[in-house]
């Protein structure tokens, strides 16, 4: 994945059937939060691995799809001033949360930056640390914090986060950003709705699964020289394996990393995965697997064994089970 985002599980059981259980579940996905004991309308919160106060936000701004869709889920639309886009993520018209984009602005069409966020007055920003919040770009959220503006970061970014680090599989991650979002925004019974439905899908994908050798599967981001693939700290790894297939790069310890094609080579991949963002498109990148001479002779591209993910299904964000599902039921077919 290009550096612009840096996309940008120990697995769970099946969601307990009641609405009490599925609050109960919670605490085992890492949303160690707890007030802290005043009455000044603040809550403690975990920032990757750092306890933050929080009251509510008012003016969120959010980064990208994967960001504004937590939100949307949560029911915070009436929370979050607008949102910034860059080229990657696909139209927000084909978002199942388009009518919410409708309702805030658009800040921005380019990466996320300090300027957008103070002058749209924001509260609070909602990002991924390397892709989002960069130090490069001069935000992040110690400067944030600095200019009295909170901020979140995805806990599948926090994998390398500066003197806080957290590490998780990235549906639990996923689970783990409801669910701390649900605290900060005082909606904590929606977001145990939401993470106890999201739940259910990815067990009835995994009850569902081949049984037998996982396929190997390649993930292919971009890269012509070299390509970007999926290591095991990003989203795919966990949409691959639940579904059940095998990434054949899951033994990386990284996120979205570089690899050569002879490693891709030797990997045999059966099936490819291809991300598919707005200013790379899919059938690019398949035009150029099936003449390059380091893939062509790939058994995935010989028997034309493509499948497209979604660029917002493949980084952190409620997609992430739409994007299992879809491949899921490609798997079984």
């Amino acid at each position: 994945m290009r550096r612009t985002r840096n996309p940008a599980a120990v697995r769970r059981p099946a969601a307990l059937g009641s609405a009490l259980a599925a609050v109960l579940v919670l605490g085992g996905c890492g949303a160690e939060v707890e007030s802290d004991g005043k009455e000044a309308g603040k809550v403690t919160v975990k920032r990757c691995g750092e306890p933050v106060e929080y009251s509510v936000p008012q003016r969120a701004v959010a980064y990208e799809g994967g960001s504004a869709d937590k939100l949307f889920a949560l029911g915070l639309t009436d929370h979050v001033y607008g949102y910034v886009m860059p080229p990657a993520n696909p139209p927000v018209s084909e978002s199942p949360w388009a009518s919410e984009y409708a309702r805030v602005k658009m800040l921005s069409d380019d990466l996320l930056n300090k300027e957008v966020v103070v002058e749209a007055k924001s509260d609070f920003v909602v990002a991924g640390w390397n892709s989002g919040f960069k130090d490069e770009r001069g935000i992040t959220p110690e400067i944030l914090d600095k200019l009295g503006i909170q901020s979140f970061m995805h806990t599948e970014s926090c994998f390398n986060y500066p003197g806080h680090p957290e590490r998780m599989r990235p549906f639990d991650a996923l689970y783990t950003d409801l669910e701390r979002l649900g605290r900060i925004f005082r909606v904590e019974e929606k977001a145990a709705e939401v993470v106890a439905g999201l739940k259910e899908r990815v067990a009835k994908v995994r009850a569902k699964a081949p049984k037998g050798d996982p396929v190997p599967v390649f993930l292919y981001d971009s890269g012509t020289d070299q390509p970007f693939t999926a290591g095991n700290q990003v989203p795919p790894d966990d949409i691959i394996g639940t579904a059940g297939g095998r990434n054949v790069f899951s033994g990386l310890d990284e996120r979205w990393t570089q690899v050569n094609w002879e490693s891709v080579a030797e990997a045999e991949p059966e099936v490819v995965v291809i991300l598919d963002y707005g200013d790379q498109p899919a059938k690019k990148k398949i035009d150029f697997l099936k003449k390059s001479p380091h893939t062509r002779g790939l058994p995935a591209v010989k028997k034309d064994n493509f499948f497209i993910l979604d660029y917002n299904e493949g980084i952190s964000g409620p997609r992430n089970i739409d994007g299992l599902e879809k491949f899921a039921a490609y798997l079984r077919d």
